[in-house]
């Protein structure tokens, strides 16, 4: 506290300024001898030795006051400094520690405790501050809980009403080509009402896609603490998912996965799956091999993995683009024209590095991805 140094600073200067003056003071007395008048020799000579004497008496009880005089200082100094002492640690400290730990609270810093002395003059008041910051720890660690809910639930809705949506926009490319095909054969104003319905309903799955990747947009830019449920789970479970996918083209699984426990989410693995077939199918056009193999020692661990290679033979990536596709919102050269936000590469690869995985990507006669899904 600057008020109580500035104090002490004070203090310490008058009690040297009493020291310097008391010794001035003392110093100054001088004896002097009187004028006698007329004496004999024999009377000089005998006052002379009784004066000189008695200055030597005095010379040493002035030394010795002087020495009295310093002690006494110094007692009376130090006795002074305690006191100072005692009254910051038992009523000036615990103002500082309040006032410390009430700008600690305003900074929203609330794992900073005050310290509890046995002063009775405040201890109820600190007892009393410290349970109100316990108070405010807990209120605001369940607002932080149930906003991170909110946006997780949020997120995790957002990007599963995807896939549906994509399945319906698939399904109405289906029908338009299959009835458009009819109404070239045959002007039929059935089948001309049906493709206006069928358009109808693109449109509309298009507008809903866009909602939902402007509401998962926002939900990710404000937090990222989704939830991972990293179990062990059957190694087949992951073939399925990729059989399941028949909206998006011909998908060849060129081998079966080896049998065996792996570690990760069904339902991130699972989007991760769709994210990754559905830029193949979205871009490339082409058909998709699946292959599945097992190896060792990814990234700097020795630990065992499945890595599962998708392989589409479109035009792939351009090479000033590899590096920047699983960037967060990063749409490459030439991606105008197609729906999305460039969210399915970057949550690709973040949710295999959450699972305790990982991913590589690369061009090979096509575009090439790589996850690789850690063994139990």
């Amino acid at each position: 506290m600057k008020g109580f140094r500035r104090i002490v600073v004070t203090y310490m200067l008058l009690m040297l300024v009493a020291l310097i003056a008391l010794v001035n003071m003392f110093n100054g007395i001088d004896l002097k001898s009187v004028d006698l008048g007329d004496v004999s020799d024999k009377e000089l000579e005998i006052y002379k030795d009784l004066w000189g004497r008695f200055q030597d008496s005095v010379s040493v009880n002035q030394a010795q006051i002087l020495k009295i005089i310093i002690i006494f200082w110094a007692a009376v100094f130090v006795i002074g400094l305690l006191l100072l002492v005692l009254i910051y640690l038992m009523e000036l400290k615990p103002i500082g520690e309040m006032e410390s730990f009430a700008n600690e609270i305003a900074k929203g810093n609330l794992d900073v405790p005050l310290p509890v002395h046995k002063n009775k003059l405040f201890i109820n008041l600190v007892e009393s501050f410290d349970i109100m910051r316990l108070e405010l720890k807990a209120a605001k660690e369940r607002e932080a809980a149930s906003e991170r809910a909110k946006r997780e639930l949020v997120g995790e809705l957002s990007h599963d009403i995807k896939t549906p949506v994509a399945t319906i926009q698939a399904t109405c490319e289906v029908l338009e080509l299959k009835y458009g095909n009819k109404l070239k054969e045959s002007d039929d104003e059935e089948v001309s009402n049906l493709l206006d319905k069928i358009g109808t309903i693109s449109t509309k799955a298009e507008t809903i896609n866009a909602l939902v990747n402007n509401m998962f947009k926002a939900t990710l830019e404000d937090s990222e603490e989704i939830r991972f449920n990293v179990l062990e789970r059957d190694s087949k479970d992951i073939e399925v998912y990729f059989k399941n996918l028949v909206d998006y083209g011909n998908i060849i699984l060129d081998n079966h996965i080896p049998e065996c426990l792996l570690y990760y989410d069904s339902m991130r693995m699972e989007q991760v799956i769709d994210n990754i077939i559905g830029n193949s199918y979205k871009y490339a056009h082409t058909d998709i091999h699946v292959s599945f193999e097992e190896v060792s020692g990814f990234g700097d661990t020795g630990d065992k993995y499945i890595k599962i290679k998708v392989k589409d033979s479109g035009p792939g990536v351009l090479d000033d683009e590899l590096p920047l596709i699983i960037e967060k919102f990063y749409r490459g050269k030439g991606t105008d024209e197609k729906s999305g936000y460039g969210l399915g590469m970057y949550l690709a690869n973040w949710y295999m590095t959450k699972q305790g995985g990982g991913m590589e990507y690369y061009n090979d006669d096509g575009f090439v991805v790589e996850l690789f899904v850690k063994k139990v």
